[in-house]
């Protein structure tokens, strides 16, 4: 199948678009590179993706010409957002990125008869502070980066309702591997810890609970989508791990695997983080067969190995 990949040169994306690629899918992958975090990691993730075989196009989805670029696609697999948490990023960054991208990707892919699905990853971050139900709770973010990734997800989900549109949202969990952004915990730990760093950790982070999910149990996911996608279309699935574990039992992992002890610098509670998110897959497993298999420890060791090979050991170079 032609697939179009955005968000390809991101943690989680260039994931998915190499394991397309290697199903021997055609793949497009989309990127634009903003600025939110060091070039040269995306510029890493981008030069695997293109080597596993992927066409790779530098594109705005906020501002460019879509018409060419979807054409002919059978699967979007949507995955560019303006991620996180963050008190430094202005609201339009959020607006922009994640709401006018999405409706402008949408409806350069609406009318479009090879279109077979239109995969939205979406977040437990819509759940809100607690992101314990299933796929009927309420959504309750209480982020901007939630309340905007709920909006993108209704807009695929309104354009299905009203149109046919063939669209899904599929929810992730708390998703951590190689690759993973430089802002978030397991890569800034283990830079911290290499680094002789103060770590920040904010106040009551290691009480916090966490479905903390391998990388590649979410692009297993997303291979099981296609392998169903006639039962998915229109629906809205947690894919996640249905084991949890505190942000304490994490860093104890990365400390052991990296023998030694972080120090650390007790911040003010950060607003809008979720206090547990703790994935209920029971419909994943139902319509897809859904199973993840990546036990936290050796993930985390898969992580450390790669941060240590790609960023650490280039760091030391320098």
């Amino acid at each position: 199948m032609k697939i179009l990949v955005t968000g390809a040169a991101g943690s989680i994306g260039s994931h998915v678009a190499e394991s397309l690629c290697r199903a021997g899918h055609h793949v497009i992958a989309l990127d634009c590179f903003t600025d939110y975090y060091d070039r040269s990691i995306k510029d890493l993730n981008a030069a695997a993706v293109k080597a596993s075989g992927a066409e790779f196009r530098n594109v705005d989805l906020a501002s460019d010409d879509l018409t060419d670029v979807v054409k002919g696609s059978e699967v979007i697999c949507h995955l560019a957002a303006q991620p996180g948490i963050s008190a430094t990023t202005p609201f339009d960054a959020y607006l922009r990125n994640n709401v006018i991208a999405t409706e402008r990707l949408i409806s350069a892919a609406d009318g479009n008869k090879s279109l077979r699905a239109f995969i939205n990853f979406g977040t437990s971050s819509i759940y809100g502070t607690y992101a314990n139900g299933n796929e009927t709770t309420e959504a309750k973010p209480s982020s901007i980066y939630g309340v905007t990734k709920l909006a993108a997800e209704q807009l695929v989900l309104a354009r299905h309702r009203e149109a046919g549109f063939p669209g899904l949202s599929l929810r992730i969990f708390s998703v951590y591997g190689e690759r993973e952004r430089p802002e978030k915990l397991y890569h800034k730990l283990t830079k911290a810890i290499l680094e002789n760093e103060e770590f920040p950790l904010y106040e009551n982070a290691r009480e916090m609970v966490r479905s903390y999910t391998y990388v590649g149990d979410i692009v297993d996911g997303c291979s099981l989508v296609l392998k169903n996608l006639d039962a998915c279309i229109g629906e809205i699935i947690n894919l996640g791990n249905n084991v949890t574990h505190t942000t304490g039992e994490g860093i104890d992992i990365i400390e052991s695997i990296l023998g030694k002890k972080a120090r650390f610098k007790l911040l003010p509670p950060r607003p809008g983080d979720q206090k547990e998110t703790s994935a209920d897959i029971t419909k994943a497993k139902r319509i897809l067969g859904y199973k993840p298999k990546v036990a936290l420890a050796d993930g985390l060791a898969r992580e450390v190995e790669w941060y240590i090979k790609h960023i650490h050991s280039n760091a030391r170079k320098t």
